[in-house]
């Protein structure tokens, strides 16, 4: 790998699209739907989640190991759209009226969730393989300034799919044709590993 070509630093949260998830956790088995942009993202801060455990036998750690549990937390965005609202939080619109109504009893659908960070070299893509949303908090205030606008926070939970896939990244030697198709299709591992 090229030192020129690697990252020093990342900044900016960019081109987040999200891809519909039907998985099966009887058969172990899930496909993707078609990448959709969910504009208007300002800011994503997701933590790690899982555990180490220790085992102490012969006055030592004889034993460690760490659970990946996958990552959660909050994706900042400009304001949710209906048509995510409707995919992924279980929202529905009614037929006549066509007013957007929220019902406890409806559940979202998990999605894949992509986007990038722009880095110092290169842009850097991401995907988390296996997401929900809960619906956003309800708040709105009174501002000096009315031009700035009020934001919405969806808290993000990414877990393991059932082969344990939680995350992919591009890196400084991912071949250009997948890099420009990133946003296009979910990218699902290839066959060949390394490291």
């Amino acid at each position: 790998m090229s030192e020129a070509t690697e990252n020093k630093v990342h900044f900016d949260l960019a081109n987040v699209h999200v891809a519909p998830l039907t998985l099966d956790l009887a058969e172990g088995t899930y496909n993707y739907g078609t990448p959709v942009r969910l504009l208007g993202a300002i800011s994503m801060d997701l933590a790690a989640q899982g555990e180490t455990v220790k085992l102490r036998a012969d006055a030592m750690d004889y034993y460690t190991a760490n659970s990946n549990n996958g990552y959660s937390g909050d994706l900042n965005i400009a304001m949710v759209p209906d048509w995510f609202r409707v995919e992924h939080l279980g929202n529905t619109i009614s037929e006549k009226d066509k007013v957007l109504v929220e019902n406890a009893l409806k559940e979202g659908k998990p999605f894949a969730m992509l986007y990038e960070f722009l880095g110092d070299k290169n842009h850097r893509r991401h995907v988390l393989y296996n997401c929900t949303a809960n619906r956003p908090n309800i708040k709105g205030e009174n501002k000096d300034n009315q031009k700035q606008p009020d934001t919405e926070a969806l808290t993000i939970s990414s877990v393991p799919l059932p082969d344990g896939m939680v995350k992919a990244s591009t890196t400084a030697e991912t071949p250009q044709s997948v890099y420009d198709n990133w946003n296009k299709a979910v990218w699902i591992k290839d066959t060949t590993t390394s490291g």
